[in-house]
């Protein structure tokens, strides 16, 4: 019994050493990182989209791993654009035929986000990148989008805030 035990234990041990319960796999060399202002390109522009998903970014970064912030010389570099925004119909109901024609309603909307990341990485620079990441979220045209915008920008900002930190922590 008390080998067993002992085994178990030594085995929780190993087990325990060989996994990052922070699911990073950013090597220990790695202490800093600089994530730049992503400046809003979108020829649709809401004005407060810039600064909300660059202080978003580099609290997930900041927050969720063991970097700290640097301002020259940073291992890790995260900087960008937002090179789309839109506001879209999804679904379309019927139309409706008033004195000035026929009309089409939406009944949903879709709101969609796009960023361009540069990441370059100076402890390995095979890992080094250039993507575009796109998310979306489908609200209902009923809704008032002046009241729901920003917790709609929110949501998809945290899905490609996801993407983005999986690509470069999580190495998925």
């Amino acid at each position: 019994m008390k080998i067993r035990l002992g085994v178990s234990l030594l085995l929780l041990l190993f087990l325990t050493s060989c996994y990052s319960f922070t699911g990073s796999s950013l090597s220990p060399e790695m202490k800093t990182v600089k994530i730049n202002t992503f400046p809003n390109n979108a020829a649709n522009n809401l004005p407060s989209l810039s600064q909300e998903f660059t202080v978003a970014l580099q609290n997930r970064f900041l927050q969720r791993t063991t970097l700290k912030g640097a301002i020259e010389k940073p291992d890790l570099l995260i900087e960008g654009e937002i090179s789309d925004y839109n506001i879209t119909p999804t679904s379309i109901g019927a139309s409706t035929t008033t004195a000035a024609g026929s009309t089409i309603e939406a009944l949903q909307n879709k709101l969609t986000i796009t960023i361009k990341v540069h990441y370059e990485n100076s402890v390995d620079p095979k890992l080094s990148f250039d993507r575009t990441y796109s998310d979306e979220a489908v609200f209902n045209s009923d809704l008032d989008i002046n009241t729901i915008e920003t917790a709609q920008v929110r949501i998809v900002n945290e899905r490609i805030i996801n993407k983005i930190y999986n690509d470069i922590v999580a190495n998925w």
